[in-house]
């Protein structure tokens, strides 16, 4: 086994410049404070539920009435409980779908819950479950509005406005607020005032991360729960209106729009592609992925295996990427015996990686002088189960390139991974007996700063 240790970042860092004034700016790309304090919570859940879950669509149709939200009783405290089960630190309640109907009692329209025979607060319900259980609360407010009359004025924004206001004011401290741009294709064409939608967050909860049409998080470009092999944090700042702009981006006459970024494609961060951008930000993903293969109960009905949500839990939250997993609660509401069971097998297999550490350090900035290549001493042969590396993210993403060899009883290297960045998170599954490893970051964009590196049986 050939493990080229003089190929690392200290020599020729894959032919690559370890400083340079482009590496310089890429550098200076950092996390807000909320952005670097949510890396240490990647993992939580969406719950959609409203008048599609009485009706059993996916969307509205713009002809729903009070009368059909003919749901009596819910139960808030199963549905948070469930979820805490999961493994999941937080809740983003759909306050607002986009067939217009409020969960909560707003003073902007007689369409809400408080005016059907369920006549209950159900984001207060859900924000006071979260509080009960340790959990964060966030709300997701749609834009588009079938019912709203006033939708396709410039008074709709005011409108909006409200509607947003009363939600990031009665309910407590909120992480996230999620907006989409989804229309239906009768909606009304209608400039959203993004820029005012995200003054007023930034205004009444300084502390929150806007996604999806928003600034802070970015959508990662499908709903199947997968990230891609290299999942940069530092990307063209254009990608934070992507999704505002989707419709302009396919249409002839803007064609400079059109050959931009989309959050679909596979580079978004590679040099070749920075280089070529004046602006970047620090846009990490977030993979947004339904527990069914709808949104709303019953949504298809098929539930995924607790096996199947790991292995997207590793893609995601162990592919530097924040994990959104959809739970909708049906019409009894209750989360169902099926989703139930998933997610509480899904929260043991998360508590396994961590279970059972035999050696992890907070090791900070390597050393140009002697961590070519890094070599960690185990205290006796261990059955290795996962790898963890965590950056150091409030010092920007470095490592571009990187190997692990373990080293078997009889003192034979393996090559164990072989990987591309790192960023916020990394889990690595392994199998087998080892005494120690090897670390060899192979290109990196100035030197190599950890805030991690475990190994777990």
């Amino acid at each position: 086994m050939k493990l080229r240790l003089e190929e690392n970042w200290t020599t020729n860092n894959n032919g690559v410049p370890l400083f340079d004034e482009q590496v310089e700016r890429y550098l200076n790309v950092l996390p807000t404070n909320a952005q670097a304090e949510k890396a240490d919570k990647p993992f939580y859940c969406f719950i959609h539920y409203g008048m599609n879950t009485a009706t059993g669509r996916e969307w509205g149709n713009a002809a729903e009435t009070l009368e059909d939200f003919d749901i009596t009783k819910f139960k808030p405290k199963q549905w948070i409980k469930t979820i805490k089960a999961s493994g999941a630190t937080g809740v983003i309640l759909t306050c607002k779908h986009h067939d217009g109907f409020c969960l909560w009692a707003t003073g902007t329209t007689d369409f809400n819950v408080m005016n059907t025979e369920l006549n209950q607060d159900v984001v207060w319900a859900v924000k006071e479950a979260c509080k009960a259980q340790g959990l964060d609360f966030g709300v997701y407010l749609s834009p588009w509005d079938m019912h709203e009359e006033s939708y396709g004025t410039e008074q709709y924004n005011d409108f909006f406005c409200r509607q947003l206001t009363e939600l990031l004011t009665k309910y407590g401290d909120i992480f996230e607020v999620w907006f989409d741009g989804a229309k239906g294709a009768g909606a009304k064409a209608f400039h959203y005032d993004w820029d005012r939608y995200y003054r007023v967050v930034r205004t009444l909860q300084p502390n929150a991360n806007i996604a999806i049409c928003g600034p802070d998080i970015r959508w990662v470009g499908n709903e199947e729960g997968k990230a891609r092999k290299s999942e940069y944090c530092v990307v063209p700042e254009y990608l934070t209106v992507a999704e505002t702009i989707e419709k302009n981006s396919q249409s002839e006459e803007n064609k400079s729009v059109a050959a931009m970024p989309k959050s679909s494609d596979e580079d978004l961060g590679s040099r070749e592609l920075l280089a070529k951008h004046e602006y970047l930000k620090w846009y990490p993903a977030e993979v947004d992925v339904s527990i069914r293969n709808g949104w709303f109960f019953p949504g298809g009905g098929k539930v995924k295996k607790a096996k199947k949500l790991f292995g997207i839990y590793l893609d995601s939250v162990g592919n530097n990427s924040f994990l959104l997993l959809n739970v909708p609660p049906d019409k009894n509401g209750v989360i169902s015996r099926k989703d139930k069971a998933s997610l509480k097998k899904l929260g043991t297999m998360i508590n396994s990686i961590y279970a059972s550490p035999v050696l992890s350090q907070n090791y900070g900035q390597l050393n140009p002088e002697t961590d070519g290549y890094t070599e960690f001493h185990f205290d006796s042969t261990k059955k290795l189960k996962y790898i963890i590396l965590r950056e150091d993210i409030t010092k920007g993403q470095r490592v571009e390139r990187f190997d692990i060899f373990l080293m078997k009883p009889n003192g034979k290297y393996r090559k164990a991974y072989s990987g591309t960045v790192i960023g916020m998170r990394k889990i690595i599954r392994v199998k087998g007996s080892y005494d120690s490893a090897l670390l060899i970051v192979r290109q990196s964009r100035g030197v190599p700063i950890f805030k991690e590196i475990g190994f777990y049986e």
